[in-house]
């Protein structure tokens, strides 16, 4: 059987009316390129649907293959759309600083996620893409994140792209709130943390390294 995996992309395209985000291209492209490899299904998602706007700074110096990529982010489906979500395998979030605007309140992905985990299907996620998983509980009301060990990019890093006054929360910091065991390393270094079903990874330098993670869970 060929394994089912949904990407979820922000669609969210600012930080404010001066500061334009998105998408990080390698962190949805790395990855999509090493589930291809594997013949996988892969089905590209968003909150609205249709094109996903991708972080200009994402682009400087990005090999053709992955400037290939973008083209499966002109027409993603909206997240109401995606059917009958047992049916996928694993559910991958790339970052982007526009996945800090408009994953963690998202009632429709929390659901998504709650029953992939659930259901011991992986979840997945790199740099940002954690940001999706804060506001996910459990069917016990616990925070999807409490007692695990994750990385997402740390408050150290986003101090360094001097973005953090743009940013609605810290993501290290909520994560460690929410009661989750944050590994971090040095900036800009690959850092993924497996705990069962769930795979982070800190910045984009990681996002092979998730992908390649969540191959191997998938056997």
């Amino acid at each position: 059987m060929t394994k089912r995996i949904v990407m979820v992309v922000t669609t969210a395209d600012k930080m404010n009316d001066d500061k334009g985000t998105g998408l990080w291209l390698s962190e949805f492209g790395e990855a999509y390129l090493e589930f291809m490899k594997k013949g996988y299904e892969v089905t590209v998602a968003s909150p609205l649907g249709g094109q996903a706007p991708i972080d200009d700074r994402s682009l400087e110096g990005a090999s053709q293959e992955m400037l290939d990529t973008a083209k499966e982010l002109k027409n993603t489906i909206r997240l109401d759309q995606v059917e009958n979500i047992d049916s996928y395998d694993a559910i991958f979030l790339p970052g982007g600083h526009g996945t800090m605007f408009d994953l963690p309140d998202n009632a429709k992905l929390q659901a998504m996620i709650r029953s992939v985990y659930e259901s011991g299907k992986i979840v997945a996620a790199v740099c940002h893409g954690p940001a999706g998983l804060v506001g996910v509980t459990l069917s016990d009301g616990s925070a999807l994140v409490a007692g695990k060990t994750v990385a997402a990019f740390t408050d150290d890093e986003e101090r360094e792209t001097k973005l953090d006054q743009y940013m609605p929360f810290l993501l290290e910091t909520r994560l460690r709130e929410l009661g989750a065991n944050v590994v971090t390393a040095p900036n800009w270094t690959d850092n993924v943390q497996v705990d069962g079903n769930l795979v982070t990874g800190q910045n984009p330098q990681s996002t092979e390294s998730v992908a390649k993670e969540v191959i191997r869970l998938l056997g």
